[in-house]
């Protein structure tokens, strides 16, 4: 080999090598920049670390499942789901019935959950046939059909529940006996799935049992995605026109998608009120596919790819975050509220860098390629 040839081959190496260091640091840019943010935060904040593992951990068990529903629709295509909200709005209704029942304990969070499956194969399909008529428009067409139906929510809860379907409860309604109430106590199922088995260790305690059932449900997302409907469901998000080619019903898939998606964030926000014990009858729901979107783009997922681990990751530094933030803004400038117009900054603030870091990334992808 000459030694023209031998330089060409050193350069064409150094740029390949160069080229996966700046695809490796710039794939991971949000992680690391919300890692420095957390470490940064918790120097200023001078928080103890039990105390930050502990809040962690709870945080954790309340809203892992949450943003695991958002990783099939991810691969399938869809984008970031969040439609989500659906699902926290039958798990809801099925929460409201429950303690209207005066149904608690384990049995009545089994039977909310129970409850719920069937309010979010009917939500979830009905998402997936209107996000069909919408390809190409899916995170903002599933963002408004949230909107459209907390309406028809409020409407069922302040309207339709006493005033047309009959519902003598005064625990949970209002006086007048028409509408249910703005809180209404889940104390029947607090801790339902938290109390039964838990490690406590001073201020730190971790509900061992919630997190086993979080860890199912990772394990039965990644199975399914290495079955035959897993392939198809990839299939399709990898291309729709190919996969149609190949015999693939996409639409079909598509709905399969939305509605085991809807069907995990029911699952998840019943895992997270339980833990909280209360339930903002018109409110618990909002923010949930927000804060379950920048969860998942903050561990580094995308539009087009997002796995278990970084769901686990970008909940981990977005509650970390969350929980530092007050406490730093109390030390630096003796206003706690500066941490929580960071929160609101952080939530709303990361879905638009990430999305506007990966249209970066694809340009410079299609530009190495080019380039080669």
């Amino acid at each position: 080999m000459s030694l023209a040839n031998t330089d060409n081959v050193s350069k064409s190496t150094g740029k390949q090598v160069s080229w996966q260091i700046k695809k490796a640091v710039t794939g991971n840019i949000v992680p690391i920049v919300f890692t420095l943010l957390c470490l940064v935060g918790a120097v200023i904040a001078e928080a103890s670390p039990i105390f930050l593992l502990s809040s962690v951990i709870i945080r954790l068990a309340r809203n892992l499942l949450l943003v695991f529903s958002l990783i099939i629709p991810v691969v399938t295509g869809l984008g970031l789901n969040f439609g989500i909200v659906l699902g926290a709005m039958a798990a809801q209704i099925a929460l409201v019935a429950v303690t209207h029942w005066d149904i608690g304990g384990l049995g009545g969070f089994a039977l909310a959950a129970l409850l719920s499956v069937p309010l979010s194969i009917v939500f979830g399909w009905l998402t997936g046939k209107v996000l069909n008529k919408a390809k190409g428009n899916e995170m903002i067409t599933s963002m408004m059909l949230g909107f459209f139906a907390n309406g028809l929510y409020q409407l069922l809860f302040l309207f339709v529940l006493g005033g047309i379907i009959p519902m003598v409860n005064e625990t949970i309604m209002l006086p007048s006996g028409i509408g249910v109430k703005n809180t209404v106590s889940l104390k029947g199922i607090k801790y339902a799935l938290d109390d039964v088995l838990k490690i406590g260790y001073e201020t730190l305690t971790i509900p061992v049992f919630t997190f086993i059932v979080i860890a199912l449900f990772a394990f039965v997302i990644k199975f399914l995605l290495q079955t035959k409907l897993g392939q198809e469901l990839r299939c399709v998000g990898q291309d729709m026109n190919i996969a149609a080619t190949s015999g693939i019903d996409v639409d079909r898939m598509r709905i399969i998608a939305v509605i085991l998606s809807t069907v995990l964030a029911a699952w998840g926000q019943l895992i997270h009120l339980q833990n909280i014990g209360i339930l903002q009858t018109y409110g618990s729901h909002e923010q949930v596919g927000l804060f379950a979107v920048a969860s998942i783009l903050i561990g580094g997922a995308s539009v087009t790819k997002a796995t278990i681990g970084q769901a686990v990751l970008g909940t981990f530094l977005f509650h970390l975050l969350f929980i530092i933030s007050p406490m730093a803004g109390q030390n630096l400038v003796g206003e706690p509220q500066v941490g929580e117009y960071f929160r609101a900054f952080v939530a709303y603030g990361v879905i638009g860098v990430s999305l506007g870091l990966h249209a970066w990334q694809k340009q410079q992808a299609k530009k190495h390629m080019l380039e080669e």
